[in-house]
């Protein structure tokens, strides 16, 4: 396995075209378009409408949902974090000692995307939205670029342990707030008097409704919140997206980070570069596909015995205290997405599809400009204020947007990188990180 190495040069630029390693803006391009498919249910999909076919086998609608679960789901972010983890590595290959500092420049970078993190979630309205979350992950990982590989491997089993030791914490205390409602509510129908205590549950669960487990009817109202103008369509996701921002961005660095990392290690390893042997990347697709997919299968239908509805859910909650199954995720993860990756970069080496691997190149170059594309042309499409279609379309419809969305920048990226150096918005975070206006025209 080769170690990626590079020769510092006096003066501190963006990388330069020739610097770019296709194989990575390849696995960037398709880890963006693959995170879109994860995406658009949350723009256009009202609140447990997936109960209608998710635990359906006749309905065509299931076998959609389970195949994007199985292949997609988490993969495209874990591989775009990885991409990210290498950027980190990629960014201070250019930079020399002299000029800016390229601690100065790199935390600046991150300051600027956290800015557009911040817009993206509370202009656009996107509360799924990853810049924020990635820009702090970022200033973290900065800080171990210099660690060998084989020791930044060890954060994935690490903080998959961690992970998994949090959310089971935080699943507790939701359970233990749910066992002292259900009490509460016995007792308010058996016409007792209720405690301090049993109020104060009461109250506590309502804020859960109102943030993280909506009951029936707050579902009802959020559609109606969504199908609205643009003033109460923010009212209702900014609050939620700050939260996320803030209260429960613990939860979300750990996972981020650990993928980073391992972005890093596989780049110094030459992996994300298309430097090993085609052997050695097909060891890692039969691995991958031959111990993950079985993980992922089982999960799979482990959730389709155990987690039908809403109620079923609760009842469940109220009965099961460590949802051990969960400990399965972050391993078929990883197993899956190294051999997502694989696969990708067998593919390129090959030059069957050379055509169709530019594009995506191309797409993945234009990465920044295309996330942020996905969400206006989605919030404008579904949103109340837009053309309203949030709810209004079956499961399977909505894939046809995204198809549109696909073939509109697989076409366009590389029409707009003929004549410009760089997308619209990666030529101005450059711009700004670099506080100098960059070429734009070619």
């Amino acid at each position: 396995m080769e170690q990626v190495t590079f020769s510092p040069v006096a003066v501190a630029t963006p990388i330069s075209e020739a610097s770019r390693i296709t194989t990575i803006d390849m696995l960037r391009g398709f880890a963006l378009l693959g995170i879109l498919l994860m995406n658009i249910p949350g723009f256009s999909m009202a609140q447990f409408s997936f109960e209608i076919f998710k635990n359906d086998p006749s309905n065509p609608n299931f076998w959609l949902y389970e195949f994007i679960g199985i292949v997609f789901e988490g993969k495209m972010r874990a591989m775009f974090g990885m991409v990210f983890g290498a950027g980190v590595l990629l960014f201070i290959a250019n930079k020399g000692t002299k000029g800016s500092s390229v601690h100065v420049l790199f935390y600046r970078r991150m300051f600027w995307l956290l800015l557009f993190g911040l817009i993206h979630a509370h202009l656009i309205l996107w509360i799924g939205e990853i810049l924020y979350l990635y820009a702090v992950c970022g200033m973290i990982v900065y800080l171990f670029r210099n660690v060998p590989a084989k020791y930044l491997v060890w954060a994935v089993p690490l903080v998959a342990v961690i992970d998994f030791t949090s959310n089971t914490l935080f699943y507790q205390d939701l359970r233990t707030k749910r066992i002292a409602y259900v009490e509460a509510v016995k007792a308010q129908e058996q016409k007792q008097t209720l405690t301090n205590t049993q109020t104060t549950a009461l109250t506590e669960w309502r804020e859960v409704e109102k943030t993280l487990i909506p009951n029936r009817e707050d579902a009802k109202a959020n559609t109606a919140k969504m199908k609205s103008d643009y003033g109460t369509v923010a009212s209702y996701l900014r609050p939620l997206a700050w939260q996320w921002q803030t209260q429960f961005l613990l939860y979300n660095l750990s996972d981020s980070i650990a993928l980073m990392l391992l972005g890093l290690a596989l780049f110094k390893w030459g992996f994300l570069t298309g430097s090993w042997s085609n052997m050695n990347y097909w060891k890692v697709v039969i691995i991958g596909y031959g111990i993950g997919l079985p993980l992922v299968l089982y999960a799979m239908y482990y959730n389709f015995v155990n987690f039908s509805t809403l109620e079923a859910n609760l009842a469940r909650m109220e009965r099961v205290s460590i949802n051990w199954v969960d400990m399965i995720y972050p391993f078929q993860r990883i197993l899956l997405v190294m051999a997502h990756a694989a696969s990708l970069i067998l593919l390129y080496k090959s030059g069957l599809v050379q055509g169709f691997m530019n594009r995506l190149i191309a797409v993945g170059r234009m990465a920044f400009t295309n996330y942020i594309s996905h969400s206006i042309i989605c919030t404008l499409f579904f949103f109340g204020y837009g053309f309203n279609y949030y709810a209004e379309l079956e499961y399977y419809q909505i894939y046809f947007v995204v198809l549109a969305i696909w073939v509109f920048q697989l076409i366009i990226s590389p029409i707009w990188l003929k004549y410009y150096r760089f997308g619209p918005l990666e030529w101005l975070w450059r711009s700004l990180t670099y506080w100098k206006l960059q070429p734009m025209k070619r």
